[in-house]
């Protein structure tokens, strides 16, 4: 999961909302709280997640967008997909973000980029919602039945202990 993800924000949020966002998930799982002491681990352990991820959010929310303006969705889509083949994907997705429509290739093309990411969930998503704009492509379908898989075999325990040992020693790169 993202920063974003993690504090259950857009990415598009801003500097407030990070913070809200923060304090609201802080208050619900501050170890403090719990009197057994197996919870009291468990809610540390989000409580370390929380202030990573926060960190991180409200440094891409104060990162300065410059030239921000929309464009039309094949400009945006094209350059997106270049950022992707580079293996820039958080700026793929932010110029993705300036499409001024979003159309079913727009969707696809998102649901690609965060599956890069490992955001199954999100990626899921963005598939169905491409699948909802054109039925009949089986691209599509595909492309959301193999998010769906990644993510119910991500939900597993061995998975999420090598995904977050990967985050570890391979953080991500840099916008």
């Amino acid at each position: 999961m993202n920063a974003f993800e993690v504090l259950g924000l857009n990415i598009n949020a801003d500097q407030q909302q990070v913070h809200q966002a923060y304090r609201t998930r802080v208050k619900a799982c501050h170890p403090d709280q719990f009197g057994d002491r197996e919870q009291q681990k468990k809610a540390q352990e989000q409580l370390i997640e929380l202030n990573l991820a926060y960190e991180e959010a409200l440094k891409m929310a104060s990162a300065p967008r410059v030239g921000y303006r929309a464009m039309p969705v094949e400009q945006a889509c094209a350059i997106a997909r270049k950022l992707m083949d580079q293996g820039r994907y958080e700026s793929a997705l932010l110029q993705l973000a300036r499409a001024d429509e979003k159309d079913d290739g727009w969707y696809a093309l998102q649901g690609q980029l965060l599956m890069k990411m490992k955001q199954y969930a999100s990626a899921h998503q963005s598939f169905r919602e491409a699948v909802r704009r054109d039925p009949e492509n089986r691209e599509y379908r595909a492309l959301a039945l193999d998010a769906a898989v990644t993510m119910k075999k991500h939900q597993k325990l061995p998975y999420r202990v090598a995904d977050w040992a990967e985050g570890l020693f391979h953080p991500r790169k840099k916008i």
